[in-house]
């Protein structure tokens, strides 16, 4: 008897510690389970949130531009303001995010400065890689934020309005800033290149955009009036304007040009530079027109007295 109870409490022990074992090893598997899969959904959702954040940051940071601005500036012998213009008028497109590269339209040759053929020279230079122009004097720097320099969509927008320029008020006034959109600029042919010397390109052009159905927008609810929307940073004294008349310019230039513009203006671009003023990027196009001295003499009126009328006015 005493043999057989032994046995089997030796047998019982063993299954005991067996049981033992086995509910010892289904409560280690459980355990370690449980940690992985809670391991697993701590890090799942942080991983997947960074995901989605990133590309929304990324926007925010640096904006997306629709449309791309080509600011041509004509220019000669505006150093001076030039080194102004440039860091300034950058900082402001910038601050409206709008995608733009400046344009130095440097005029080199011998003739008289033509500001319609060189803006025709930027446009043809810059429309393939650019949805609209700006067509900005060196001289004049906008002042008031809320002047808007957006993609104007359905018709040209004048920022230098004749109610907010400091110097000019008429209501078919469209120089200093004007935009114009890439197929616009085409549909009206550029503008006139028998402009020779100061003053009425713009007038001329005002023409061919109305005759095109164009109607000229302009900034509305600003604020600031003709003292302070715009600074005008040019010296009348220190560099007068060529407005001398020869030939028959006078009685010409103050008609509709049909037979000039984008399609035979005559140039060449002897070099392009690209620099840096004020860590501002600006490319320098230096440009020669050729003048048809039979279609416009008053190109050069070095050898032609001028009109004795219009140095009076003087």
């Amino acid at each position: 008897m005493g043999t057989k109870n032994g046995k089997c409490s030796t047998l019982m022990f063993l299954q005991c510690l067996a049981l033992t074992i086995t509910v010892m090893f289904i409560l280690i598997v459980i355990m370690l389970f449980v940690l992985v899969t809670n391991d697993r959904c701590k890090c799942h959702p942080q991983e997947l949130v960074l995901t989605e954040r990133r590309p929304f940051i990324n926007k925010q940071i640096i904006p997306k531009s629709l449309h791309k601005l080509a600011v041509l500036v004509p220019f000669r012998d505006r150093f001076e303001e030039l080194l102004i213009f440039v860091p300034y008028i950058n900082k402001f497109l910038t601050a409206q995010q709008v995608d733009h590269n400046i344009f130095i339209l440097n005029q080199i040759d011998g003739y008289r400065f033509n500001r319609a053929s060189l803006i025709n020279v930027g446009y043809l230079h810059t429309k393939n890689d650019y949805d609209y122009i700006a067509m900005h004097d060196v001289d004049l720097l906008p002042l008031n934020t809320n002047l808007s320099y957006a993609y104007p969509t359905q018709q040209p927008f004048h920022v230098a309005a004749p109610h907010l320029h400091p110097r000019y008020h008429y209501e078919k006034f469209v120089g200093g800033i004007l935009l114009v959109n890439r197929e616009h600029f085409g549909v009206v042919n550029g503008m006139s290149n028998k402009y020779w010397g100061w003053g009425l390109e713009d007038d001329e052009f005002f023409v061919r955009l109305r005759d095109a159905n164009l109607n000229i927008s302009r900034p509305e609810n600003i604020t600031t009036g003709t003292h302070n929307t715009f600074k005008h940073i040019h010296d009348r004294n220190h560099r007068k304007r060529d407005t001398i008349k020869c030939y028959n310019q006078r009685e010409v230039t103050r008609k509709r040009d049909r037979q000039t513009g984008l399609h035979n203006v005559n140039y060449t671009i002897s070099s392009i530079k690209k620099v840096t003023i004020d860590d501002s990027p600006v490319t320098i196009l230096n440009i020669e027109l050729i003048c048809n001295h039979k279609l416009t003499p008053w190109c050069d009126c070095s050898e032609k007295k001028p009109d004795v009328k219009q140095i009076r006015k003087l």
